[in-house]
């Protein structure tokens, strides 16, 4: 299973992954091994993750996240807004 996940870094700047273990993918990213962008922004925590899915599917779902806006990041990390929805219509993608 595959997950899509938010992180929250120290400068209060969002980080949309994708990982099919999101634990030990933030024990990397926290390390600073994780993805460049999150190196210089530590420490990070979890703010939204998806329910699983396949590859394929998380891979789009990650790239569709990126597109927005922080503002409505922000609303999915809250668990509102359309994005939200969104996700749940193209994807299926659930709140974990």
């Amino acid at each position: 299973m595959w997950f899509v996940y938010l992180l929250r870094c120290a400068d209060n700047s969002l980080y949309c992954g994708v990982s099919n273990d999101v634990q030990k993918r933030i024990q990397k990213h926290s390390t600073g091994k994780g993805a460049k962008y999150t190196r210089s922004r530590l420490p990070v925590e979890l703010v939204w993750q998806s329910a699983g899915m396949d590859k394929s599917t998380a891979h789009k779902a990650e790239y569709y996240v990126k597109k927005h806006s922080k503002r409505d990041k922000e609303d999915l990390a809250l668990g509102c807004g359309h994005l939200n929805e969104a996700l749940l219509q193209r994807f299926k993608v659930m709140p974990r």
